[in-house]
């Protein structure tokens, strides 16, 4: 499918914008650095999505290390920087296949670590990094697992160390504006929230077979064993290797890979993160309910369609919300979408037929609506002619950021805690990865943000808590 957005082009965008604030209060932490110098920086992958750090980070910082279990990712990084960073060579940045190794043996050199791997190890990696007094950034999801995002956030908190996730549309100045009209109260008050990814799971229904000789060698430049971290061991197989995004294992589908940039906007102006703010806890406990139709459970891999209803309850002076993701081809989400927003979806099939619609973001109130895009970086008003003379570019009250990456580094010199630090983004990837619990059962679900409990099915809270083979933990 041929998308509209350009996800390098998008990232390019959105690091140079203007925009930030600060949700929580400033808080010191473990290692603060002067105003104007540099961290040193240690990269925990550096191909994938590893590749645009590997790209950036040398211009705002000093880059000393640099980990990947794929010896091929390393040896092309160095090639990047030959071109475009020629003082970093192998004699100036060590290499490592396993970032616990780095951390042991360089832990007085590294100020700050970068978390750009598969999803199954966000966890792992952040919380060694966490442990040996760094600050941390993790792309998005946080973590694969809702148990994983709590022990994150309490061991940030504990460690006082800067953090923040990648989903880079929060630093945009359109959503930061977005913000401000939703809590000014320009489209009123906000009951129901709709978002869409037009894609589904894989929906494999068994492992990947091996060929009667046996399953393959892995290749000689991958470290198998590394690269399962703190997950089941298993023969090497490619599907587990290259799709690891369509299983429950490794991966998080759409929930975590898009909806960490989708769900972002509503989920921070409705202030649905307070809820797990609140300490000491309220009185009655202020339960998040969930509950998924799909087009068949699997708990294997991820269904080819999902709806996933969350309800929200009051919270501070904002009334109880519903929150509705829609993915894939579920049967009458598309319509009903397009009934409330007055206009066809572009699915490559209506309007200029490139795709815009693909996934996006309606927040309806009682004076209008606001519908944004997959990055939360551009948004439109409904209706347009109501609010044809509302400024959209730019927050006009909130901070304006750095860039999502210098809002962090910010942050690591004693700064404002970036906005996607780990106490807000651990709560929308718990918010987010409830969703995949929902998927792999029958009924409502009922979450206690406080206490990061399900507290009305022992089986799905069992299945929020990671399982580690030995030799890992957070």
């Amino acid at each position: 499918m041929a998308r509209g957005v350009n996800r390098r082009t998008f990232l390019k965008g959105a690091a140079g914008s203007a925009a930030g604030i600060v949700i929580l209060g400033a808080s010191s932490s473990a290692w603060s650095a002067r105003a104007n110098e540099k961290l040193n920086v240690a990269l925990i992958g550096v191909g994938g999505r590893g590749t645009w750090f590997v790209d950036t980070m040398p211009k705002v910082a000093n880059i000393v290390a640099a980990c990947d279990i794929n010896q091929q990712k390393i040896d092309k990084a160095f090639a990047r920087w030959k071109e475009d960073a020629p003082a970093l060579t192998p004699d100036k940045v060590k290499t490592y296949h396993d970032f616990r190794k780095m951390f042991d043996e360089m832990g007085k050199e590294i100020d700050a670590a970068v978390v750009a791997i598969t999803d199954h190890s966000h966890a792992t990696a952040s919380a060694a990094a966490m442990q040996a007094g760094k600050h941390v950034y993790c792309e998005k999801p946080l973590t694969r697992l809702v148990g994983e995002s709590r022990a994150l956030r309490d061991l940030a908190r504990k460690q006082k160390v800067a953090t923040s996730m990648g989903n880079q549309g929060t630093a945009s100045g359109a959503f930061r504006r977005a913000l401000e009209l939703i809590r000014d109260g320009t489209i009123g008050e906000v009951k129901e929230v709709h978002s869409w990814d037009n894609n589904g799971g894989a929906d494999f229904k068994e492992p990947p077979k091996n060929p009667p000789s046996g399953p393959p060698p892995a290749p000689d430049y991958l470290k198998w064993d590394l690269w399962l971290g703190p997950c089941a061991d298993r023969p090497y197989h490619p599907s587990w290797h290259q799709q690891w995004h369509s299983w429950r294992d490794f991966g998080t589908a759409n929930l975590g890979n898009w909806a960490s940039h989708i769900q972002n906007l509503a989920f921070m102006a409705l202030k649905v993160h307070s809820l797990w703010l609140t300490d000491p806890p309220k009185e009655p406990r202020p339960l998040v309910k969930v509950e998924a139709k799909t087009s068949g459970i699997n708990r294997l891999s991820f269904p080819k369609w999902e709806v996933v209803k969350w309800e929200v309850p009051a919270r501070e002076d904002l009334p109880p919300v519903t929150f509705t993701w829609h993915a894939g081809n579920c049967p009458g989400s598309r319509e009903m979408i397009e009934d409330l927003l007055g206009r066809g979806l572009d699915w490559g099939d209506k309007g200029e037929k490139k795709w815009a619609d693909w996934a996006g973001h309606l927040i309806l109130g009682t004076k209008g609506k606001i519908c944004a895009t997959a990055h939360n970086t551009t948004f439109t008003m409904i209706p347009e002619d109501k609010f044809k003379e509302v400024k959209k570019d730019a927050p006009q009250t909130v901070d304006a950021s750095r860039g999502h990456e210098n809002d962090w580094l910010n942050a690591c010199r004693g700064g404002k805690p970036a906005w996607a630090n780990f106490d807000y983004a651990g709560a929308l990837t718990e918010f987010n990865m409830l969703g995949n619990v929902a998927t792999q059962l029958e009924g409502k679900l009922e979450f206690d943000p406080a206490a990061c409990k399900i507290v009305n099915n022992a089986e799905a809270d069992a299945m929020i808590r990671p399982e580690y083979r030995k030799g890992w933990s957070l």
